[in-house]
């Protein structure tokens, strides 16, 4: 039932749920694990201390975007780099499965499919801010 009158709706969906992990992420960093101890993680597998908190405030602002529909196109591509840093970073070496341990690279690269499609298909209805000129 893929119609030019459902298929916006899905937009809106994916765009949602999307913000939805994004918020729970950045919160599990920030509530959690705190920002100081995310820097720690962070630099204990190579990566600068100080970029937790670029991550942390790039997860909230692409979040905040998806969800209200600013550019949510031009969000979603944005926040690809953050699940590649996920990939290289940590997951990849863990294998494919995200039930390994440290958890595979299985569900970074699902959220980049997801991200990927948004920009694909569309805004969705309710945005603020649409990606592109009709």
């Amino acid at each position: 039932m893929n119609t030019a009158r459902t298929a916006p709706y899905a937009a809106l969906l994916l765009r949602v749920s999307l913000a939805i992990l994004f918020f729970a992420h950045a919160g599990l960093k920030f509530f959690v694990f705190t920002p100081a101890g995310t820097a720690k993680f962070f630099e204990s597998v190579g990566v600068p201390g100080w970029m937790a908190y670029v991550t942390i405030t790039w997860e909230v602002v692409g979040a905040i975007a998806l969800l209200v529909g600013f550019k949510p196109r031009l969000a979603a591509l944005a926040l690809i780099p953050v699940l590649l840093g996920a990939i290289f970073t940590v997951h990849g070496a863990a294998g494919f499965w995200f039930t390994n341990a440290n958890g595979g690279w299985e569900y970074p690269a699902f959220w980049i499919v997801g991200l990927i499609s948004l920009a694909l298909i569309g805004d969705g209805p309710y945005h603020l801010k649409s990606s592109f000129k009709s």
